[in-house]
């Protein structure tokens, strides 16, 4: 499980592991850099969007319901003793019924000189499911997570941050900054900095998220999340980026997470593995 492994330490080795047993992550290019263009419009003029961010990012979540389906590229960077890992995904998720389905890939240097097939990620309410995940899994199998019982809540062990799941920690923000309009793709965003607060988060989440959130709160390390969040013109989400960062008995590790979301009311079809398609064998480490 990612989250321990962090802990145990192991530098540089530790976070090749780590993506070689599936953390998934998105680079900075493929959202072309950060995607914006300028921190604020240049009028001098305060933007309505800086009197209410806490509402704004609280509502956050609830928006993408109302919006239904969306495209989505994540992005999970770790970094631990100068060595930096970073995996790709990109997918599409249902947020009405907080189903996804994500293709991710590793990088060849972490899964060695013949590569890895893209993982493929079916994210539900409580549940992870990962095929091709390798390490002795069949190749017609699923693996399946209880993400209730994970000390990261899936907010990290996928490689993915589920998405409903990245929306629902900004219920818990705090010391938020307006950092002005940008353009986002195109798009007009409204830019925010923070820090969420994993306890106040789970206990706010929708009851879908809120075993996977509460679990993440007692296992973390800290409860403070630092948070850079884009909002468009109607209050759905665009791009949040996490900061998650665990102490060891190595190296420090840290995690930033990125979610870009566009192609909203995309319809999105995920069917769950059945009972006899998940494989329940041991799962070698590595």
């Amino acid at each position: 499980m990612v989250v321990q492994q962090y802990r145990d330490g192991g530098g540089a080795r530790a976070v090749r592991a780590l993506a070689v047993a599936g953390v998934i992550a998105v680079t900075a290019g493929c959202f072309g850099g950060d995607g914006e263009r300028g921190a604020s419009d240049g009028s001098g003029r305060r933007s309505v969007a800086a009197d209410r961010p806490l509402d704004l990012l609280g509502q956050a979540a609830d928006v993408l319901v109302e919006a239904g389906g969306a495209e989505t590229r994540t992005s999970m960077e770790t970094a631990a003793g100068g060595t930096r890992v970073t995996i790709r995904g990109q997918g599409a998720y249902d947020f009405r019924r907080q189903l996804g389905r994500l293709k991710v890939v590793l990088p060849e240097d972490a899964a060695g000189a013949d590569g890895h097939r893209p993982i493929t990620e079916l994210l539900a309410p409580g549940a992870l499911y990962m095929k091709n995940r390798g390490a002795g899994v069949p190749d017609d199998k699923w693996v399946r997570i209880d993400t209730t019982t994970l000390k990261d809540g899936n907010l990290l062990t996928g490689g993915v941050t589920d998405p409903m799941a990245a929306a629902e920690l900004l219920r818990g923000a705090a010391d938020v900054t307006y950092a002005g309009k940008s353009e986002l793709a195109g798009v007009t965003v409204h830019h925010y900095r923070g820090v969420a607060d994993l306890g106040r988060a789970a206990r706010a989440a929708s009851p879908q998220s809120r075993g996977a959130l509460s679990a993440a709160a007692k296992g973390f390390s800290k409860d403070a999340v630092p948070f850079d969040a884009y909002l468009d013109e109607e209050g759905r989400l665009r791009k949040v980026r996490h900061r998650f960062t665990f102490s060891s008995e190595g190296p420090e590790v840290s995690v930033v997470s990125t979610l870009l979301l566009y192609g909203f009311g995309l319809p999105v079809t995920v069917t769950l593995p059945d009972e006899d398609a998940i494989y329940t064998g041991e799962i070698r480490q590595g």
